[in-house]
């Protein structure tokens, strides 16, 4: 199992209008959105993990336990609330997350010292980048 704790700072963000606009987040959101580059400060305990994402505009933690699905409040993203399951592919987290957005949903994973994160939602597809610091 991967090592996934550590606190990381994004280099790269292909494709994030596309995706929001996907969750049809507002015109005005997107463009505050796409200039921010957020931080990763993940924990990770075994199965168990705390996510937060940080950034100057909007913070959103994520805690939860690969295998079991719960509800997600995903207010500071989009204003929405699913159902969110991760569960391991490999060395891969993988994100499902049912709700209003068809295919929406997230894989993480890590290449060297860097944090890859594939958004899904709609059929659209958003990649972020993150290094260890």
């Amino acid at each position: 199992m991967p090592d996934y704790s550590g606190y990381w700072k994004m280099i790269g963000n292909d494709n994030f209008e596309e995706y929001l606009k996907a969750l049809d987040v507002n015109v005005a959101i997107r463009k505050i959105a796409v200039l921010l580059k957020p931080d990763k400060d993940i924990t990770q305990n075994g199965d168990h993990f705390v996510i937060k994402t940080i950034s100057t505009f909007k913070n959103y933690n994520m805690d939860f336990v690969v295998g079991q699905e719960f509800e997600e409040d995903l207010g500071p993203v989009d204003g929405r609330k699913c159902m969110t399951t991760i569960t391991w592919d490999g060395d891969k987290l993988v994100c499902v997350q049912k709700g209003e957005v068809e295919g929406r949903g997230w894989t993480h994973w890590i290449d060297g010292d860097e944090l890859h994160l594939e958004l899904r939602a709609a059929g659209v597809v958003g990649k972020q980048v993150f290094k260890r610091t």
